[in-house]
């Protein structure tokens, strides 16, 4: 029998699966258009659950559009049945004790890490190994999760190319205090970044809106519809050809300080998908963004810490470079 919208209801094809049970989600007028991995992750009733998890369930058939397997980026209309379907829990996360990253802190509620460049937080599609999670399960077997089973701990996140401090949390309940705490603003996260030219400022405030750029839905941009995004910014030292500076971000968008320094003309180093050939830096072979101080409350015991980072190597030789310090000798 066709849908009402049109589409076609294809067969259940659940039978090869181990299902526990199944539950129904009636797409409403004000998500029609959305896609579908997005209105899930807004819409499918599991807080915290992200957009790659949603797309892993997606392309297992976990998920069935009007009875038909769909794909992430199918739009949905009103009145479509999203069915989703709870599954015995799959593959454990394979522990790998040679990823790298350094322990800052920890307490029975939370981990505190300094993530170097290069390595992925979590697992997705393309990176399903070699990440920080597979790196911590090696360390901190309790933290694996069924509820959670891609992102055991993980608060927020780092792109792959930026380096510094991250919070982990230990249980679910620490890890929801945790999120509470950075929705809330009570947190603060710095950042010290590398952008192109001179900014005659000493301080300023970027407060633009960001959402994904309707020509490569794999970035973002500056965008009237898009969530409010706001970030300060001080200038810690002006060099030949660029600025130093710290930035605090208010809210958490998806590469923030990337999007909004290059939205002013200002790209940060290394950053050629935002900055283009304006972002080049000889010998730079990542993006000049350090997470450099963490301040937050440990669910432990409410107690308020500090935590900084001092920049990587291969960004105190970039700078280096630029003041015409001499290079250590390797």
């Amino acid at each position: 029998m066709p849908a009402a919208n049109g589409r076609r209801r294809g067969p259940l094809r659940a039978e090869s699966r181990e299902v526990r049970d199944a539950r129904m989600v009636i797409v409403p007028p004000f998500a029609a258009g959305d896609r579908l991995d997005g209105f899930l992750q807004r819409h499918g009733g599991e807080p915290g659950r992200s957009r790659s998890e949603w797309q892993r369930l997606i392309g297992v058939e976990a998920v069935l559009l009007n009875g038909s397997p769909s794909k992430p980026s199918e739009r949905v209309r009103e009145g479509d049945r999203v069915r989703i379907f709870a599954l015995a829990r799959g593959p454990a996360l394979p522990p790998e004790d040679f990823v790298s990253f350094s322990v800052v802190y920890e307490d029975p509620a939370m981990i505190v890490v300094d993530k170097p460049a290069g390595v992925v937080v979590h697992p997705a599609p393309g990176n399903e190994r070699g990440t920080l999670v597979n790196g911590l399960l090696a360390r901190f077997p309790e933290l694996r999760s069924d509820e959670d089973e891609l992102r055991p701990g993980i608060v927020h996140r780092l792109d792959k190319d930026t380096s510094g401090l991250m919070v982990i949390g230990r249980t679910l309940t620490a890890v929801a205090n945790l999120q509470r705490q950075m929705q809330s603003g009570s947190t603060e996260k710095r950042y010290l970044l590398l952008v192109r030219g001179g900014i005659d400022e000493d301080a300023g405030i970027i407060d633009r809106p960001i959402g994904r750029d309707p020509r490569n839905r794999q970035r973002m941009a500056v965008r009237s519809e898009g969530r409010a995004s706001v970030t300060h910014f001080w200038v810690r030292s002006r060099l030949p050809g660029w600025t130093l500076l710290e930035a605090l971000l208010l809210t958490g968008r998806t590469h923030q300080l990337r999007v909004h320094f290059a939205s002013i003309g200002h790209p940060v180093a290394g950053d050629t998908p935002y900055g283009h050939k304006g972002a080049a830096f000889p010998g730079l072979r990542r993006q000049f963004l350090h997470s450099h101080l963490l301040r937050l409350r440990s669910p432990h015991d409410n107690a308020e810490h500090t935590f900084t980072s001092d920049l990587p190597p291969e960004l105190e030789a970039a700078l280096n470079r630029l003041t015409g310090t001499p290079q250590p000798q390797q």
